[in-house]
């Protein structure tokens, strides 16, 4: 089983993931971003544009989930933003297609939640304190530059199913999604202070500097 966990950037996909993976045995994170990384990592950076309009990034994520889902024996978890209706049906499409079971997650939340979030996230709280709560988020530009289009276009019915996050903890999301797809998660035993110290520790590297 492939669970693709869609959103806008900043909607906690990537937190969502590892939380499932934590509580779910044999269960494994590929991320399609890596391989977008790569091909941008082999282009010369006036060229770079958004790695999702390269055919080479969609054929590699299916080429990469079609073979993890056929050769690994647990649940494959896949935390990737994606609104292009073509470019959905070129990578999820295709893996239903092909015979999968694919469960696809849009995580959706107000406007002014992922903006909170895109703060809280990686460098958010220093920014903040040296030039202020109102500082412009110059590190997450492009998650704002996209914000708009991500949350209209995954409310349409082709991005079901929609998960509303506002009022929902990390640990409570990944619930939601493990029962809709018929697993069972190991319970949640952090406390709050622990729940907080892991999720800033998967931020923390997932920040990059390229």
């Amino acid at each position: 089983m492939l669970l693709w966990i869609n959103g806008p950037f900043g909607g906690g996909k990537t937190q969502t993931a590892h939380e499932i993976q934590r509580r779910l045995a044999d269960s494994v994170i590929c991320d399609p971003e890596h391989v977008g990384f790569g091909l941008h990592r082999m282009t010369p950076p006036p060229l770079r544009g958004d790695f999702q309009d390269l055919p080479a990034w969609r054929q590699g994520v299916y080429e990469v989930l079609d073979r993890a889902l056929a050769e690994h024996d647990g649940v494959v978890i896949a935390p990737m933003t994606v609104v292009e209706p073509a470019y959905f049906r070129e990578t999820v499409g295709r893996l239903r297609e092909r015979g999968h079971d694919v469960r696809h997650f849009a995580l959706l939340a107000e406007r002014g939640t992922v903006l909170h979030r895109l703060r809280e996230r990686g460098f958010g709280h220093a920014v903040q304190f040296v030039a202020g709560k109102d500082a412009p988020l110059r590190r997450e530009s492009f998650a704002l530059s996209k914000l708009d289009v991500c949350l209209e276009r995954l409310r349409e019915a082709e991005f079901a199913e929609h998960l509303w996050t506002d009022r929902l903890t990390i640990p409570q999301v990944a619930d939601h999604i493990a029962v809709s797809s018929g697993l069972t998660l190991t319970p949640n035993t952090d406390s709050a202070l622990r729940g907080r110290l892991r999720r800033a520790w998967t931020g923390a590297k997932h920040i990059r500097f390229d």
